[in-house]
């Protein structure tokens, strides 16, 4: 029999998996499916299984996060509902940052069931705060702007931000780092005195002591300074999730113990694990420097991530705390989150645009490199778009608030940064499947090694084989191997995030990498995706350019169709004054007549001028049709019954896209144009930028089908659009890259967006796709080659040879620095050009 039940409390594929494997597990399930979009199980079963059962079998292995129930009972959603998010700089959503449960995020702070290292937090608040106010006697007083206490009248003071969950960790983890540093060392001290000849401390106190002052100062760094060691180990041998911090805990949890029963029961040992005191060889040192090294890794690695994600702090701190809303020509200071679609905002100089929007009043030239990445400013008239966080240059505007919130353009790259940090690029996949075997293999090893040595090794045998065995734990780092992926995709998500580049997960900057076809669109992508004035001719020898467009445009003036609108953009920005228009009447699928200055104008195609009975010379007609054969829009203007120029409207294209073409094709590229323009249009444009491929009055399936047949040969296939109509191909695609002027849809439907929208954006995602991969292949090397070459070592084998033994001590700082050596080349990939 077969049941569908809701699930609810699933946030991501790994909540789903997780929730998936949990069902199956229960006894008499044939087989559960789960559907996390749908928030739905089918659960397959040999004989009816009460719905009881399957709520404690969540309940017990969720500790209630997820919850099961009839289609249609919709109580429990209402139970399960996501809890408030603490106050302070981050999100309070964590990860793992092996992201070992896929994109799996947490809720509050701890250790990864699996890997068992921190959960990293989310450094940002899509919606920024504005400065709160406090009462220093009564805190539990907080408002949004400065006053007075409502209780004891003092005045109110400014809010200290709370820390961040990583910058807690940090703090937390220094504090022990430094407890441990100060019961560590005179442990060190007193076991390396051991070398001074005629030991000065034994004729203070006798070795026996020494040995007892030794555990007594090694109880702090055990059981509080580094106790979440044990404590993971132990959770990881229980869920038989072998990682690090197994191979620590039994490292230096061997140690530990044989030092303690050492001293309680000397007489079990026999005497070449003694001094010649009679006392037994203790390693307390052993144990608490490896344990205080790997404590000073975690350290290191929680002051290195915080730096992975600078690009996302980076981001956030674009964003403004207040704004200046206008109410009835009065100026009043807000908070960002006060802010309501609709607002007038005032903009001074050098400010930061709060919200998304569009200048209602004035204009201003704008610094949006934070966002496009390019360090030109951009002029603003009226009626364009600005985006929230970029810099407002020397001119004050009025601007409309159109999207506030998380629906910002910086709150969406912030968000999509995010989502691809923790997402998992397919070469992670060897890397945990080599981690799968890692640990067992490392500890099968170190029994070997102590069966060797024992066996074979010199006196004192069995002190040999202990610590060599114990070296063999410590050494060997299956973090670093896990690191080497995750760590090098979030600080490269993060660079292109601040070059324009928006990567919705980690696959498509592994696919990117190897990609040697790229469909281009033309309309938008190529080109400005606008109509636009290209030339004014003048025909007639009574009438120069300047007064035809003149005519052009004073006519157009009172027309609102986009080809109008264009002229008259042009006009504008020619200086041109805008006469006097009567008569207006537009003549659909023709063009546009009217009366200026006391003569008749007509304006529009060959239709038009038949109408208006125009008499056209054959300068006129030669250069109208030349243009037209280009694939460009003519739109001829008669005054008075004779056609005395023309105006050439075209789609221009964008000054970067030649130059990136280029690029691309030196790289082994091949370009391909797909346009829905007709043949002729197409060919002038593939002319012009060197295309020898290309296709016209392609539809959204012919686009698609083209994709598909690429990909048939053998090809990896990249699409470039910016319209509803490439969303299909864009979605089949190997890499789908949606330009950031285009529609949601395609956006939506493209594992990559360029902000700016042109193409040269395509040749930086390939840049920096060609430099991450190189560094995951590069800590991918490092670290399997350290382990490799590391645990051999540890396991003596140079002794032969050389005499050479690495200490167990050596070996914990060789391992914790080889987690941080990874991290660190990562970061490497910020001051990488792309």
């Amino acid at each position: 029999m077969k049941h569908t039940y809701r699930i609810s409390g699933m946030t991501c594929n790994g909540c789903r998996s997780h929730v998936e494997k949990t069902l199956n597990s229960v006894e008499g399930v044939v087989e559960a499916q789960v559907d996390l979009q749908k928030a739905e199980a089918i659960i397959e079963m040999s004989s009816h299984i009460p719905l009881e059962t399957f709520k404690e079998a969540l309940e017990s292995d969720s500790n209630g996060r997820y919850s099961i129930s009839m289609p249609g009972d919709h109580q429990l959603e209402h139970k399960h509902t996501k809890p408030e998010k603490p106050k302070g700089k981050g999100t309070g959503t964590f990860y793992c940052p092996m992201h070992c449960e896929g994109d799996k995020t947490y809720d509050k702070p701890g250790d990864c069931p699996v890997c068992g290292m921190d959960l990293v937090e989310e450094q940002t608040q899509l919606k920024p705060s504005g400065t709160q106010y406090t009462c220093p006697m009564h805190p539990e007083i907080i408002r949004d702007q400065p006053g007075d206490c409502p209780i004891c009248g003092m005045d109110l003071v400014p809010m200290e931000p709370s820390l961040s969950a990583e910058e807690k960790k940090y703090k937390k983890l220094s504090k022990k780092f430094w407890i441990s540093v100060a019961f560590t060392l005179p442990i060190f001290l007193i076991a390396m005195s051991e070398m001074i000849p005629n030991n000065p401390l034994y004729d203070m106190l006798p070795l026996k002591t020494w040995n007892w002052i030794q555990f007594a100062l090694s109880i702090p760094v055990v059981f509080y300074a580094t106790w979440m060691f044990f404590e993971r180990a132990y959770r990881s041998i229980k869920t038989w999730n072998l990682n690090m911090f197994t191979l620590i805990g039994i490292g230096a949890g061997v140690a530990w113990l044989f030092s303690v029963f050492g001293m309680l029961f000397p007489d079990v040992f026999p005497a070449q694990f003694k001094t010649e005191a009679g006392t037994v060889h203790v390693y307390f040192e052993a144990a608490t420097v490896i344990l205080t090294l790997v404590l000073l890794g975690q350290l290191l690695e929680a002051r290195a991530h915080s730096k992975t994600n600078n690009a996302v702090k980076e981001l956030l701190k674009l964003a403004p705390n207040e704004a200046v809303r206008v109410v009835d020509g009065q100026e009043e200071t807000i908070t960002i989150d006060a802010i309501n679609i609709g607002d007038v905002l005032r903009v001074k100089p050098g400010d930061k645009i709060p919200v998304d929007g569009v200048i209602s009043e004035g204009h201003s030239s704008l610094d949006e490199s934070m966002i496009t990445g390019e360090p030109i400013p951009v002029d603003k008239q009226e009626g364009d778009k600005v985006s929230s966080g970029t810099i407002n240059g020397k001119q004050s505007f009025l601007m409309t608030a159109e999207k506030v919130g998380s629906d910002t353009l910086l709150s969406q790259i912030i968000d999509m940064v995010n989502k691809a940090s923790r997402s998992q690029a397919p070469i992670q996949k060897l890397a945990d499947r080599i981690s799968g075997y890692f640990v067992p293999v490392v500890v099968l090893i170190s029994v070997i090694t102590f069966i060797v040595w024992a066996i074979f090794g010199p006196e004192p045998a069995y002190v040999y084989a202990l610590v060599n065995a114990i070296a063999v734990l410590i050494i060997a780092c299956p973090c670093a191997l896990g690191l080497a992926t995750p760590m090098s995709v979030m600080v490269g998500v993060g660079k292109g995030a601040q070059n324009g580049v928006l990567i919705k997960n980690a696959e498509a900057l592994e696919k990117m990498d190897k990609i040697d076809t790229l469909i281009i669109d033309k309309t938008g992508t190529i080109t400005e995706g606008r109509p636009s004035v290209e030339k004014i001719g003048a025909t007639h020898v009574d009438y120069s350019e300047k007064e035809v467009l003149q005519y052009v445009m004073s006519v157009n003036s009172s027309s609102e169709h986009p080809l109008a609108e264009a002229t008259v953009k042009y006009g504008k920005e020619q200086n041109t004054e805008i006469l006097k228009t009567s008569n207006f009447s537009s003549v659909t699928g023709k063009g546009v007549t009217g009366t200026v200055n006391g003569k008749t104008i007509a304006l529009g195609n060959q239709k038009m001028m038949e109408e208006a009975k125009a008499s056209m010379s054959d300068k006129i007609i030669n250069e109208v049709t030349e243009q037209q054969k280009l694939g460009k829009t003519v739109s001829m203007l008669a005054v008075d019954g004779t056609a005395v120029g023309y105006v050439v409207i075209s789609d221009k294209i964008k000054e970067s896209s030649k130059k990136a073409i280029e690029e691309l094709q030196s790289h082994g590229v091949k370009v391909i144009m797909l346009t829905g323009d007709n043949h002729d249009t197409a060919k002038a444009v593939a002319e012009t930028l060197n295309l020898a491929d290309f296709k016209a009055e392609m539809l959204p399936q012919d686009k698609l089908n083209e994709v598909e047949r690429l990909q048939k040969e053998g090809r990896k296939v990249a699409m470039a659009g910016d319209g509803i109509n490439d969303a299909p191909a864009l979605a089949k695609s190997d890499v789908g890259i949606a330009m950031g002027t285009g529609t949601d849809v395609a956006i939506e439907s493209a594992a990559m967006t360029l902000v700016k929208g042109d193409l040269q954006g395509i040749v930086k995602a390939r840049n920096l796709s060609v430099k991450v991969m190189k560094n995951i292949k590069q800590n991918l090397f490092f670290a399997l080659i350290y382990n490799t070459l590391g645990v051999p070592i540890a396991a003596g084998v140079l002794f032969p040879f050389f005499g050479l033994l690495l200490s167990p001590m050596i070996a914990a700082l060789a391992m914790s620095f080889s987690s941080v050596s990874v991290i660190m080349n990562a970061l490497r990939l910020r001051t990488a050009k792309i």
